[in-house]
């Protein structure tokens, strides 16, 4: 079967240079077609006063030429460094997050990174954060430069989602030959209770008991890899940012449970986006 195509949001930034990149190693081992999407997201309009519309703004034939000039270099060198890798481009005018959340419905994969460029400077770093909120497959934002023998790290909880984000680690972690590290975070109680005689720090054999069965399950499917499990208590977005600083890969699922049941990426999630020290996979069911 062919493996579904790696989309990759891009906008020429370095960071999106740096997520094509990682893509493109990640297409070589699957066998995947990959597809750079770039997005022209010019305004449509700009106020020259509070109550009078400017004519639209749109970006001048040189300027054109100069934006696909260069997206067409960067398919060239991606061919080049990559040549057993199906590549292609697609250019679109419409919203970068709109597009790259419609052609996930079809993709394996997608690439993002951490950043890049927009024509509305306030929206700095959002279409990362809405993607992986919305898309229809996993979504990896390319972070930082961690060592390639660097394990993979999933964070877990009792949730749904984070049964497909296990199964997205252990697939990744097989595949870059690493070994496989599962945190289970336990919130600490704080307030009025945290010096009470009942709050012991530590996680209890019953409060594991699950994690530690859901684990075994994993280590009978794939005896060849390292997997460590490790209960901790924490705020689980501590421990996973803490956990990240010695991994190459950090998966969470799209929601745990969280106080607010109608966040599509939870808090977590958020947060690691933001402060990993590593590249984020956010599972959205499984490839």
């Amino acid at each position: 079967m062919t493996a579904r195509a790696i989309i990759i949001g891009y906008d020429r930034s370095p960071d999106a240079e740096a997520a094509a990149r990682w893509a493109l190693d990640e297409a070589a081992r699957t066998g995947a077609p990959v597809e750079f999407v770039y997005a022209y997201e010019w305004p449509t309009w700009l106020p020259s006063a509070s109550m009078v519309p400017a004519p639209a703004v749109w970006p001048d034939g040189e300027t054109d030429r100069a934006i696909k000039a260069t997206l067409y270099k960067a398919v060239a060198t991606a061919r080049q460094a990559h040549p057993s890798v199906r590549v292609h481009l697609a250019i679109v005018s419409n919203s970068a997050a709109l597009t790259l959340i419609d052609r996930s419905t079809e993709a394996g994969l997608v690439v993002l990174g951490c950043r890049g460029h927009s024509a509305v400077t306030g929206l700095l770093g959002s279409v990362s954060v809405a993607v992986s909120a919305h898309a229809h497959c996993p979504v990896v934002v390319v972070r930082g430069t961690p060592a390639a023998d660097a394990p993979v790290v999933v964070g877990v909880d009792d949730s749904a989602s984070a049964q497909s984000a296990l199964g997205f680690a252990v697939e990744e972690a097989v595949a870059r030959h690493v070994g496989l590290r599962v945190i289970r975070a336990w919130a600490p109680v704080t307030g009025l209770w945290e010096e009470g005689p009942m709050v012991t720090r530590t996680v209890t054999a019953p409060e594991r008991r699950s994690f530690d069965e859901l684990v075994a399950v994993w280590r009978q499917k794939r005896p060849e890899l390292d997997i460590s499990a490790e209960a901790v208590v924490a705020h689980p977005a501590a421990a996973l940012v803490e956990a990240s600083k010695e991994a190459q890969l950090l998966v969470v699922g799209t929601r745990g449970h969280g106080v607010v049941a109608g966040m599509v990426l939870g808090s977590v999630g958020q947060h690691l986006l933001r402060h990993s020290a590593c590249t984020v996979a956010v599972a959205h069911g499984t490839r």
